[in-house]
């Protein structure tokens, strides 16, 4: 298959969607949700309500949308925009992962759950999303989204064997529709990533970087990948991912040694070698000026650097 530069980045910062529960409302009824830190998503499987967030105009949610929002403020989620709302910590308090209940009636039943990133990596994907992702059901790209929401709710309900499973490769698909019709639906998106991914004109050239970090990549191939010339390449590669190319691969060679040093025992000169370094001090000097820090520092002060350091131990006294 050919490198899918999206999918690296998924795979890179680890992202991963859950459905975690979800409610049923009728009648006069709000909820405001506090900002967690991670991003969440919605689905409105039937009936309508309001989401209102602070700094934005309400926003109507009608049967068979979904929103995605990684915004750091409070919203609420209520059947009209003049009801009080009530907190969720109290509304749902000691119901994880069940269905509540608000209100009176069941007009509405919403499902929600969140996207987990890697804490060292996962800015990568959150720094680039915007506020709010509403995908109507309404909208032609929406028919796969409204799909996954119907089966979803159909494993919640079914408890069929394999229901988990399932539905968290659902919920997976989910995150991944959800971006690609921000991608293909939400307007002139902002300099960098998620432009540079969804630019047609550069794709060819980042298929390449991303196919091969390690190779010697120079300026000229990449430019008659995309057939422009050499200069219109690297200025409108600049205009579209915020940096040149060269320095957009350097960039993701670093995110890849991270990687790796954080989840591997691989030799700091194997993985120098693996991203086109003839040397493991040019590499250091590189992962430093990107960085900020020394290799070996890295790998000793990232997360999970304690049962890496076990892992080598316990490997070095089978050995003996």
């Amino acid at each position: 298959m050919v490198s899918d530069p999206f999918s690296d980045i998924l795979s890179l910062t680890q992202a991963r969607s859950l459905v975690t529960g979800g409610f049923t409302a009728g009648a006069r009824w709000s909820v405001r949700f506090h900002p967690s830190g991670r991003a969440k998503f919605f689905g409105i499987v039937r009936g309508s309500c309001w989401l209102c967030m602070e700094g934005r105009e309400p926003v109507h949610l009608g049967e068979g949308d979904v929103f995605l929002t990684s915004a750091e403020r409070p919203y609420a989620l209520s059947s009209g925009t003049d009801v009080p709302p009530v907190d969720s910590k109290v509304a749902f308090a000691g119901q994880d992962g069940v269905m509540r209940a608000l209100g009176e009636g069941d007009e509405c039943l919403v499902i929600g759950g969140h996207v987990e990133l890697d804490p060292a990596r996962g800015n990568i994907l959150r720094d680039v999303l915007p506020p709010l992702i509403h995908v109507r059901a309404d909208m032609p790209e929406a028919a796969v989204t409204r799909w996954l929401l119907g089966q979803l709710v159909a494993e919640r309900e079914n408890d069929s064997p394999g229901a988990a499973f399932a539905s968290a490769q659902l919920a997976q698909l989910m995150l991944v529709q959800v971006l690609r019709v921000h991608l293909a639906t939400g307007g002139p998106l902002d300099t960098g990533l998620l432009r540079a991914i969804n630019d047609p004109r550069i794709a060819p050239a980042l298929r390449l970087m991303h196919a091969e970090p390690g190779r010697a990549w120079q300026l000229p191939e990449l430019a008659k990948a995309t057939a422009m010339s050499r200069t219109t390449f690297a200025e409108y590669f600049k205009t579209v991912a915020g940096m040149p190319p060269l320095a957009y691969l350097a960039q993701w060679r670093m995110r890849l040694a991270e990687r790796s040093l954080r989840e591997e025992n691989t030799p700091i000169s194997r993985i120098a070698q693996s991203l086109g370094y003839g040397t493991e001090s040019a590499f250091s000097h590189a992962f430093k000026r990107i960085t900020g820090m020394a290799p070996g520092q890295y790998r000793k002060t990232s997360p999970g650097s304690e049962s890496l350091a076990m892992s080598r131990t316990s490997k070095n006294h089978g050995a003996t």
